[in-house]
This record gives C-alpha cells, structure tokens and sequence, in this order.
C-alpha cells in the first residue's frame, strides 16, 4: 500500500475512534447528571403486583400504578383486582398505608337480548367489531341498547373470563377478576360489575319507554316502576329510565327483600343471583345462592 494513503487511513481511524470517545464520555456524563433517581420502594410494589397489565386499576400497567400508590397518598393500595386481598396487603405494608376492605365482585352482562328474541333491524356487513357496528346506526339490533354480540369484550378480555355462546357473552365468575376492562370496551355499556354475594340481578339496561321495549323484546324492562315500589329496603331505583340495584342495601335488609322485587316484575326480569354460576340468557331464572 502507498506509504502516504496508509497514513490517510490511520488518520481517520484515529479521528473516529476520537470522535466515539467524545461522545461516548458527553453520553455518560449527560446519563450521570440526568439519571433518575428509582425509589426502592415502587421496584417492591411493582414485584408484588400480578402482572396482569390489564389496566383495571386506571393507570396505564403495573408499574404506572405503582409509581402512584408509592408517590400519592390518595392512591388506595386495593386496585389490583387480579391480585386480591393478597397483594393489596402487600402493597398497604410497603406503602404504610391503610388496608381498605376489598370486595369480590364479578362481570355481568345486563341485556337478555337472547331470551327476549331481539330480532334485527338490518345485517351489519363490516370489521368485526363491536365499536363499529355500533357506529352503524346503533347496531343491527331492533334494541338500541342491547349488547351487539361480535365478542369484543370476549376478545379483551385479559383473563379469557368471557366467551361467545351463539353471538352472546357468558362470563366464567372463576376466572373473572373484576378488573373491568370488558365494562370500558363495550360500546352499548350492558357489562357492569357486580358483588359476588348479590343475591338479586337485573339482565336488561334499556332505557326505552315500555311499549317500545314491548315491541322489540319479550323480557326486557318496561319502567313500570313496580319494583322500585315495592321494595321495602329501598334498595331499588329508577335512574334516567335505567334500574338500579343497592346491593348492600338488599343485603343489610335481608332475604326477603329479594323475593319482593322477583315476584312484583311483570315481565320476570329480575333474577336470583348465584355469582359463582355462569350467567347465560338462555339458560332459565337463575337460582337463588343458599
């Protein structure tokens, strides 16, 4: 090789590697001054959390709720629902933080558009989503406000909790961890958690007036009122046509609140509640837990 191209090709092998070496030294001093700083504490929280990454808590993954129920005292330690009353012990220990009382609750879907025989008003032709379909003028079904049945929520769902029976979905109570991510995703808003112990169940959200769900559906609510009369614990509301259900109320009064509302319904759309059973509109009425 010519002696003097030789020396060009050291030349600018020693400028990169003086170039990398600059930068390399301004990199590491710019990571030393800016370096953030980790509290022990959250990497704890963070390891004791399931890991579940469902976003049930409201913040965005594990580590975004950890980072807050170390960081703000107004952050419960009780919102890892996949956890349960384990891990909230854990994360009220670490934190110093009082232990709330947790409750065991469980999805459910309020329509019966299956037993009601909901027909459709028009066939939807477009992507298989929920949310699509109800951009289409509501949905295909002849009830504005029943679920539209093309498993979004199932297809959420992080824990597999929710499969699709004959374009319905039926929650498995089992693997059913209360984190809500199916209540956000559904367009309709038919999916609402619910206490496990709940001894009454309401499967219909229509808002409608009662001959217009007379027409549509066979079971739906009619907004008689009837229920929400006659229910001595008061337990029972009507809000913007939609029936509401205290559940602690009907548990504090007792039984036989229970057996008052389920007999008063014109329509039979209350039900016995049994949370470990597996909610299904075609199956009958649902028994009563002993």
């Amino acid at each position: 090789m010519d002696p003097a191209l030789f020396k060009i090709a050291i030349g600018g092998i020693a400028l990169l590697v003086c170039i990398g070496l600059f930068f390399g030294i301004g990199l590491a001093l710019a990571a030393h001054r800016f370096a953030v700083e980790v509290n022990p504490v959250v990497e704890e929280v963070l390891e004791s959390l399931a890991g579940a990454q469902c976003g049930g808590c409201g913040y965005p993954g594990c580590e975004g709720y950890a980072i807050a129920v170390v960081n703000d005292p107004d952050v419960p330690p009780n919102l890892c629902y996949p956890g349960k009353e384990k891990v909230a012990e854990r994360v009220a220990e670490l934190t110093g933080k009082k232990m709330a009382a947790m409750e065991d609750m469980v999805a459910v879907v309020r329509c019966s558009r299956v037993e009601g025989r909901v027909s459709h008003k028009h066939e939807y032709i477009g992507f298989a989503s929920c949310t699509a379909a109800n951009l289409g003028f509501g949905g295909p079904s002849a009830c504005s406000y029943s679920c539209i049945g093309l498993g979004e929520c199932a297809a959420a769902c992080p824990f597999e909790a929710i499969t699709m029976v004959d374009g319905f979905p039926a929650v498995d109570p089992d693997k059913c961890v209360s984190c809500g991510t199916c209540v956000k995703i559904c367009p309709k808003q038919v999916i609402e958690l619910m206490p496990l112990k709940a001894r009454v169940f309401e499967p219909c959200s229509t808002r409608d007036l009662g001959k217009n769900v007379m027409r549509v559906c066979e079971v739906g609510c009619i907004s008689c009122q009837k229920c929400v009369k006659a229910c001595p614990a008061g337990a029972v509301s009507s809000e913007d046509g939609l029936i509401r259900i205290d559940h602690q109320k009907c548990l504090d009064y007792g039984p036989d609140c229970v057996e008052i509302c389920v007999q008063k319904c014109p329509r039979h759309i209350f039900r016995y509640f049994e949370g470990r059973q597996v909610v299904s509109r075609q199956q009958a009425p649902l028994k009563m837990a002993s």
